[in-house]
C-alpha cells in the first residue's frame, strides 16, 4: 500500500507557474528615475539608482536631493538608456493580454499574467499582486492613457511575487499620490509625477516628458530568482582596481563602486566623485553638502574604536568575576 502511495506522490507535477518573460530592461534597468525633458526634484528624495535625462539637459535639485549611482545628463549614456527604454516600453506594450481591467484597481487581488485597460486606470486604494509561491511571477500592465493612483494608496505583494517582475506601461502620463507606496517599473510615454512623500520600489523612467519628485524615495528592486547564491559581495567596475573608481566619461558624476571604505576613489578628469562611506553600500551622492572625506574616516574611526572598547570592557569584567570566584573556592 505504501509503494503504491510513494509511486503516486512521486507522479505528481509540480505546481505549473506563469510563463510570462520579464520585460527586458538593458542598461535603463539601472536608473531609478529616468526623463526626457528634464527631471525636477523638491525637497530630500533619495534615489537607490542611476540619474538621468535626454534628450533634454535639465535635473534641478539634486542637491538637496541624493542619488546613489551616476548621474548623465543628455550623454551617450543617457541616450542609450533612452533607447533601451523604448524597447523595453514596445515589449510591454505588445505582450498578449491575459485579461482586461479597467477604472479602479483598488480592492483587487491579481495573479501573474498581463493586464490590459483600454481607457485611464486608477488605484484609490489597496492592490495586491499575489505570485502564488512563484518567484519569477510576471506582472505586466498595458495602460492605454493615464494611471493616476490616489494618496495614501499602496500596491502590495505576497506570496513570492516581487517588484523586480512589476511593469506598468502607460500610454500617457502617470501621477502617483502623496504618501503612497508604489511597486514596479513605470514606463510613461509622457510625463511622471510623484508626489509628496511617495515611496516607490521601481523606477520612474519617462520617455519624452519629464519627471518630477517631492521628498520621494526610490528603492531598486532586486531579484531573487529563488535559487541560492553567494552572500553578496562588492566588486570593482569591469577594468577597474578595487579601491578605485571606474573610468567614466567625461561631464557624468560618477559615486565609486568598490572603493576602500573611507578612502576617495580616483575618477577619469572631468568627473565628481562621491566620498563613500564607513559603512559599504551607503554612500550616496554628497556633492555640496559639506560632508568632507576627513569627517567620514573620522567618524569611521570613533565607530570602530568604541566597537573596541565596548568589547575590552566585557571581557574584563568576565576575568574579574572569574578570578573572585576561584578565589571564593
Amino acid at each position: 500500500m505504501s509503494a503504491v502511495l510513494l509511486a503516486g506522490m512521486q507522479s505528481v507535477p509540480p505546481p505549473a507557474y506563469a510563463a510570462e518573460a520579464p520585460v527586458g530592461l538593458g542598461t535603463v534597468g539601472t536608473y531609478a528615475v529616468l526623463g526626457g525633458q528634464a527631471v525636477t526634484n523638491t525637497g530630500s528624495s533619495v534615489l537607490g539608482g542611476d540619474l538621468g535625462v535626454s534628450p533634454g539637459t535639465s535635473i534641478p535639485g539634486f542637491p538637496p536631493g541624493l542619488y546613489r549611482g551616476t548621474k548623465h545628463a543628455a550623454d551617450a549614456q543617457a541616450a542609450q538608456a533612452q533607447s533601451d527604454l523604448l524597447i523595453a516600453y514596445d515589449d510591454a506594450a505588445g505582450r498578449a493580454p491575459t485579461a482586461g481591467v479597467a477604472d479602479d484597481l483598488v480592492g483587487r487581488t491579481l495573479t501573474a499574467g498581463v493586464y490590459k485597460s483600454t481607457g485611464p486606470l486608477a488605484l484609490s486604494g489597496t492592490l495586491t499582486l499575489d505570485g502564488q509561491g512563484d518567484p519569477n511571477a510576471v506582472f505586466i500592465f498595458q495602460i492605454a492613457s493615464t494611471l493616476i493612483t490616489a494618496s495614501a494608496s499602496s500596491v502590495t505583494i505576497l506570496n513570492g511575487a516581487q517588484a523586480c517582475n512589476v511593469y506598468w506601461q502607460v500610454g500617457t502620463s502617470a501621477t502617483l499620490g502623496t504618501a503612497s507606496s508604489f511597486k514596479g517599473t513605470i514606463m510613461a510615454l509622457t510625463s511622471i509625477a510623484v508626489n509628496t512623500s511617495t515611496v516607490v520600489e521601481g523606477r520612474a523612467l519617462a520617455r519624452n516628458g519629464e519627471v518630477t519628485l517631492n521628498n520621494n524615495v526610490f528603492t531598486m528592486p532586486g531579484c531573487n530568482t529563488g535559487t541560492e547564491t553567494a552572500p553578496d559581495t562588492e566588486t570593482a567596475p569591469t577594468g577597474a582596481v578595487a579601491g578605485t573608481g571606474a573610468d567614466t566619461a567625461p561631464g557624468t558624476e560618477t559615486a565609486p563602486t568598490g572603493a576602500v571604505a573611507g578612502t576617495d576613489a580616483e575618477a577619469a578628469p572631468g568627473t565628481e566623485t562621491a566620498p563613500t562611506g564607513a559603512v559599504a553600500g551607503t554612500e550616496f551622492h554628497l556633492a555640496a553638502t559639506g560632508v568632507s572625506p576627513l569627517l567620514s574616516r573620522q567618524l569611521a574611526l570613533g565607530a570602530v574604536l568604541l566597537i573596541l572598547g565596548g568589547l575590552l570592557l566585557v571581557v574584563g569584567r568576565a576575568r574579574k568575576r572569574s578570578g573572585g570566584l576561584r578565589q571564593s573556592e
